[in-house]
């Protein structure tokens, strides 16, 4: 049989080909060139050609447009129809608005991308040129670079690249440094005193609540929003709090670190892309200078540090601090205001749900076991620290969770081990130079270590992070004294002596300087956070029990029979 290829301009597969004469038994591939009359030059016609004619344009096809979102089992966005270019030009009034400030009224003229990347998908807002009204300075000639609701992958790129500290630990996460402060400061939060919060707010001997006035609070503002504006970039998350979509509330974060952007879109609650879409104007603002202290000779300032809140403004100001926590823990205080002017409970509390739809609320102080306990293979958990108590069930005020890390291990707390990974912040961790694994043991920065991922990072995460209306109110006390007995079923009225109380014993390791075992009282369990008196949130939580018939119970995390060490 003649085996020559067939001279037809035809690729074939000589299929009939013996196997003697075949090698390996394969078919014989019979080709002929197709491109001989094209200048005899042979090209791959294997696939599409690439429609790009330069490497630039190569890498624009490369990335596929999308944001980043929160998966949610059921629920529809509210998309309203509206061209990108209308849509991109709401979107920069609001971010240029959120921005202005008393010396320039319509705020800073934005460019949205990265300004490493120059001329790559820039959208200049012309429709913000302005006069400046008192004089000309240099700033008003620059362009403030927005970076809008960035990916987990792209701020990892921010931070790698131009934030000192940062780092890809072993396990995908971005190790990161807070700073000086490794914790929070709330000797230096303050809250503006004025019509609105006079009579609401809890005000006095025992508030968490320091007052500052107006005035005090715009002139901090001014110096965060000008240091802002000062920054070739920003970083804009645009986020929700509450499960609960009909007591959503909207929230914008600008802040200058991608640390502090990656670590709330954690924490927050990551809109679809329909919600980004209609976010429209924030219920709430949070500007971060915190890489920039505020002026210790401005009135009620005692420290370079001021974290500040505005309730009539909506806005929260943080200067002299980089510790991320002071965002969460600020928005908390905002919606321990926000909610029960709504007749809703917010509750400093972890939250779970067995697989028959009981729900259990566990309330507990640093070092009581809220986190592990809300934490269990066994029930769907719906968060670990943030709660609201409605008309429609308990849901969860974010979306991630904050993790302490000191001592972390596998075997104690595989759910927390294993989502350290990519998209995970851990804040002031020590690591190996080489091998970049973390040592959890290590305190050298500090004993506060700590670990931000998203809620679904946890297998048995309830999505949506909502639920029916708890049976068990348990509240922990780690005694060190060996007095309450492991535990106690109690009634309506010493639930809520307990709950006021906050009582537990601070042992070694849950503060500096903490040796030996100390009594300590916190009410509500959360008195650093909330706004209002004790008696109003212990009156709603009585309320409630009683209305949906919760028990409560009383929880020694700590010793019994005998004291610490005895």
């Amino acid at each position: 049989m003649d085996n020559k290829a067939p001279d037809n301009g035809e690729f074939s597969f000589a299929s009939n080909t013996p196997r003697s004469t075949a090698r390996k038994g394969l078919p014989k591939i019979q080709t002929q060139d197709h491109n001989k009359k094209a200048n005899d030059v042979c090209h791959d016609d294997s696939g599409t050609p690439v429609k790009a004619k330069t490497i630039d344009e190569l890498h624009s096809l490369q990335r596929k447009k999308s944001a980043p979102t929160t998966p949610i089992k059921g629920a529809q966005g509210a998309f309203n129809a509206i061209s990108e270019e209308e849509r991109q030009k709401q979107q920069l009034q609001s971010i240029s608005a959120s921005l202005a400030s008393l010396m320039r009224e319509t705020g800073p003229k934005l460019v949205k991308g990265d300004p490493a990347r120059k001329g790559e998908g820039l959208q200049i807002a012309h429709h913000h040129h302005y006069t400046p009204t008192i004089s000309a300075t240099d700033s008003s000639l620059k362009f403030t670079h927005y970076l809008h609701n960035l990916s987990p992958a792209e701020l990892y790129e921010q931070a790698i690249k131009y934030e000192k500290g940062s780092f890809i630990a072993s396990s995908g996460a971005l190790a990161t440094l807070s700073g000086a402060k490794t914790g929070r400061s709330p000797r230096d939060k303050r809250v503006v005193r004025d019509e609105t919060t006079e009579d609401d707010l809890w005000w006095g001997k025992g508030s968490p609540n320091i007052e500052m006035d107006e005035h005090t609070f715009m002139v901090n503002r001014e110096r965060a929003v000008d240091y802002l504006n000062s920054l070739d970039k920003v970083f804009v998350n645009d986020q929700f709090l509450n499960w609960d979509p009909e007591h959503r509330i909207k929230v914008r974060i600008v802040s200058a670190r991608a640390y502090h952007s990656l670590f709330m879109h954690n924490m927050c609650i990551r809109p679809t892309p329909e919600e980004l879409e209609n976010f429209g104007t924030p219920d709430f603002t949070i500007y971060n200078a915190g890489q920039f202290p505020c002026n210790r000779y401005t009135h009620y300032m005692t420290s370079s540090t001021s974290i500040d809140i505005n309730l009539a403004r909506k806005e929260m100001v943080i200067l002299g601090t980089q510790y991320a926590g002071e965002m969460k823990k600020g928005l908390f205080g905002v919606m321990h205001y926000l909610m029960p002017k709504r007749q809703i409970l917010s509750l400093h509390s972890g939250c779970n749900m067995g697989k028959d739809g009981d729900v259990a609320l566990f309330f507990g102080l640093s070092g009581t076991g809220k986190t592990t306990l809300s934490t269990d293979h066994n029930r769907y958990l719906i968060g670990d620290d943030e709660h609201c108590w409605s008309e429609n069930g308990v849901s969860n005020i974010e979306g991630g969770c904050y993790a302490k890390c000191i001592d972390l291990s596998r075997e104690k707390e595989p759910d927390i081990w294993n989502a350290i990974k990519f998209g995970t912040v851990l804040e002031n961790v020590v690591f190996d130079e080489h091998t970049r694994e973390v040592d959890y043991m290590d305190s050298s920065v500090t004993e506060n270590t700590r670990a931000a991922y998203p809620i679904d990072y946890i297998p048995n995460a309830r999505i949506p992070c909502v639920g029916p209306h708890p049976k068990n109110i348990i509240l922990l006390a780690c005694d060190a004294f060996g007095v309450l007995p492991p535990v106690s079923k109690l009634s309506l009225a010493q639930t809520m002596y307990h709950f006021i109380s906050g009582y537990t014993a601070l042992v070694a390791g849950t503060e500096d300087g903490i040796k030996e075992p100390q009594a300590t009282f916190s009410a509500c369990f959360g008195a650093a956070f909330i706004m209002m008196h004790p008696t109003k949130y212990a009156a709603m939580l009585s309320e409630k029990m009683q209305k949906h018939g919760a028990t409560g119970w009383l929880v020694n995390t700590g010793w019994s029979g005998g004291r610490y060490a005895a």
